[in-house]
């Protein structure tokens, strides 16, 4: 990078390539290679609790300087799903949900898919 804009210093940066090929490649290429096979029977919430009961104390989450585990955020999630019903959530209900980006946001969502719910966020 240095070297290039060394060369010609009023060369654009957007123009100027900041990975080598081989960084690109790892980068766009083999770390976003995540493609996995889900059953296509299960749901979200589902498949996380399969999780959960792989790994109950396993890092699920993490917000800046608090960590949850699977089995805690499980938890907290099963408790709010249990109160979305008692409040009348059916399956196919819609939920509005309504959080800035927090581990709050999460147990929302796994809460109201818990609940038979589908979530409406603002």
């Amino acid at each position: 990078f240095m070297q290039v804009l060394a060369a010609d210093a009023m060369q654009p940066i957007s123009e100027i390539d900041l990975l080598d090929a081989d960084e690109r490649h790892r980068l766009l290429v083999e770390w976003n290679a995540t493609q996995r096979d889900y059953p296509s029977y299960l749901c979200i919430h589902q498949l996380f609790e399969a999780q959960v009961e792989r790994t109950p104390e396993a890092v699920a989450l993490g917000y800046e300087d608090q960590t949850f585990s699977y089995a805690q955020l499980n938890a907290q999630a099963n408790r709010l799903a249990h109160q979305l019903i008692e409040l009348g959530v059916k399956p196919d209900a819609r939920v509005v949900i309504c959080v800035q980006r927090s581990p709050a946001l999460v147990v929302g969502l796994l809460a109201i898919l818990k609940a038979g719910g589908a979530y409406v966020p603002l």
